[in-house]
């Protein structure tokens, strides 16, 4: 046909391969399609920006005129804005500065056809370095070294945010876990895979406790997560509490206070991510959170930001959703695999035991042990309000006989307690009530048996032998009428 193009002859198989290997080489040379967004607002802790579709919790970073950057990550959106939370100092960010996806979840910009290959699926959290290396090493929220001893040589990662276990699915609490301390192992014993809480006050010795506990539980691998609390605070604790010995077989994640509260929050969920890879490596794990009202504290900084109306003493609702979330990672796992075992400081401003971060960790966890000023002020320590303590899965760790040992020894020390003024005063004449009488015999006992000293380690067995010497099983408990 006139005007038809000539037929196009078939290229040499030698020039053809040539041609695909240079297609090849340009392909992974060139740099792909980097699309961003501008900023538009940075107003206390949170910065807006446009010109991006990222999904909450997609990390990205705002480029700086000096040639720094600033991570950030997304907390929240409005409309085409999104609200940016920073990891590090805002210093130095101008107006319409750039915004660039680093997380990949979504990378396509508003109005635009054009994308660039994703590094993770949409599916994917944000991984971070776990593993043996781990052990010995402090690190931050990010997961970077904080102890100056290098780079971390590991070859595994985990999820920042895991799935929930089926509830169904997990390994009922029918083991104890030595903990070292006598008047926990027994009278407040606790299983592998409890969720316990430390409520206390500032100053009470919460951080002695747990770092006895740290150093003389039976647990394979220790995580401490250090969360909000002061900077002075974290050094201490690794090096005069917790003692090289127990940093030895310890994970410890710092977020201080000085941190932004995205970093807390952050570290709080990488600490529980470094005790779900050991527990599914079959190994039992104690995890140490110092401190939960910190954790929550974070999350309230975070929400009211990004104009979430506070309702219960000015927390928002996002505050006791999150509590939930990161406790019920902790536990047992399915049946096979090992377990964690959890501890969780909860701050109690002027001791009032109603507040409502405390008040809503006390429903989700699986008991709580109670430190008291007034015993702290007087030395007796570890300062533990025997009376408000409760393990709640104490009945199915211990025999019917061991139980009757545990309930004779409260009913011993709450009478006491409740003549103590009548007793101190010269009130009370003996004869009039003999159980109480008895109360006021055994009292120094049982007194000296709820103290213990820091270096001092008293193991599961040893802790039950010495009840059982106080009040020999076969006796029944006193009526407390």
């Amino acid at each position: 046909m006139p005007g038809s193009p000539e037929p196009v002859q078939a290229l040499d198989p030698q020039r053809w391969n040539a041609f695909l290997r240079n297609c090849a080489e340009l392909v992974t040379t060139t740099n792909p399609i980097v699309t961003s967004g501008r900023l538009t607002r940075v107003a206390g802790l949170v910065m807006e920006a446009i010109g991006l579709k990222l999904a909450v919790g997609s990390s990205c970073t705002v480029e700086l005129p000096n040639g720094n950057k600033v991570d950030a990550e997304v907390v929240g959106f409005s409309g085409d804005s999104l609200y940016l939370m920073p990891t590090n100092d805002v210093w130095g960010l101008v107006p319409g500065a750039r915004v660039i996806p680093v997380d990949a979840t979504q990378v396509l910009p508003q109005g635009s056809l054009v994308s660039y290959p994703r590094r993770r699926g949409p599916d994917h959290a944000k991984q971070m370095p776990v593993g043996d290396a781990l052990l010995g090493r402090v690190l931050d929220g990010a997961g970077h070294p904080l102890d100056r001893l290098g780079p971390l040589q590991t070859e595994h990662s985990a999820p920042l945010h895991s799935r929930p276990l089926n509830p169904l699915g997990r390994m009922p609490i029918t083991h104890t876990l030595d903990v070292g301390v006598r008047a926990i192992n027994a009278l407040l014993t606790v299983g592998r895979g409890q969720r316990m809480g430390l409520f206390a006050g500032s100053g009470i010795g919460k951080s002695v406790l747990l770092g006895m506990m740290a150093r003389y539980t039976s647990a394979d691998v220790i995580v401490v997560g250090l969360i909000g609390e002061r900077g002075r605070e974290v050094k201490e604790f690794i090096e005069d509490i917790l003692g090289k010995d127990g940093l030895a077989r310890s994970v410890v994640v710092a977020a201080p206070a000085d941190t932004n509260p995205l970093m807390r929050l952050q570290g709080a969920a990488y600490a529980t991510s470094i005790a779900e890879h050991f527990r599914d490596q079959g190994k039992h794990v104690l995890l140490i959170m110092d401190s939960l009202t910190r954790f929550a504290m974070a999350q309230r900084e975070i929400a009211l930001a990004i104009g979430e109306p506070p309702v219960t003493k000015g927390y928002p609702p996002s505050v006791f959703a999150k509590l939930p979330q990161l406790v019920e990672r902790a536990g047992n796992g399915n049946e096979g695999i090992g377990s964690i075992t959890a501890f969780y400081t909860v701050l109690v401003e002027g001791d009032d035991q109603q507040d409502p971060i405390a008040d809503s960790a006390r429903a989700i966890l699986d008991g709580h042990v109670v430190l008291s000023r007034a015993l702290a002020d007087s030395g007796h320590y570890p300062a533990i309000d025997i009376e408000s303590s409760i393990s709640r899965v104490l009945p199915n760790l211990v025999t019917p006989q061991q139980l009757k040992v545990v309930q004779r020894f409260k009913a011993n020390y709450a009478r006491y307690q409740r003549s103590r003024d009548l007793i101190s005063v010269g009130a009370y004449t003996s004869g009039n009530d003999p159980a109480l009488d008895q109360a006021i015999q055994i009292h120094p006992q049982l007194n000296a048996f709820l103290q213990q000293g820091m270096r001092e380690r008293q193991p599961y067995a040893s802790s039950i032998s010495q009840l059982n010497t106080l009040f020999p099983p076969e006796i029944l408990p006193i009526n407390t009428q």
